[in-house]
């Protein structure tokens, strides 16, 4: 699952959301985690990002509010992720939405990189 975890960050660091979402949905179909709803947040948030490339604002708006929900309870960090600052990203992105009412000319550079801090 690690792997797949890894090849999902990677993707999704590349702006590849589909690749991203396709990979942690494999562990999330395949294999039994303790964190399963940290996983389906990820997934989500990768997704969201996907619906605005493809101009689905409902969709992507909608995405930001469910993943958001769902990471808040793994704060500050969970898995060498910075939770904190990928949900800080997550309301910016859904603020920005809702302000221009438009994914067109969305600013890529408020998407998160997501960094895995390896534990001391």
């Amino acid at each position: 699952g690690e792997k797949l975890f890894l090849k999902g960050i990677n993707e999704f660091n590349k702006k590849n959301y589909y690749y991203a979402h396709e990979y942690w949905e494999e562990i999330w179909n395949e294999i039994k985690i303790p964190d399963d709803k940290f996983l389906q947040g990820l997934i989500q948030l990768a997704v969201a990002y996907f619906h605005i490339s493809n101009n689905n604002l409902i969709g992507a708006k909608s995405l930001f509010n469910k993943c958001i929900n769902k990471l808040v309870d793994y704060r500050p960090q969970h898995r060498g992720l910075n939770i904190e600052s990928v949900i800080l990203h997550a309301n910016n992105c859904l603020d920005t939405l809702i302000e221009n009412s438009s994914t067109i000319n969305f600013n890529w550079e408020l998407a998160p990189i997501l960094t895995i801090k390896k534990s001391d």
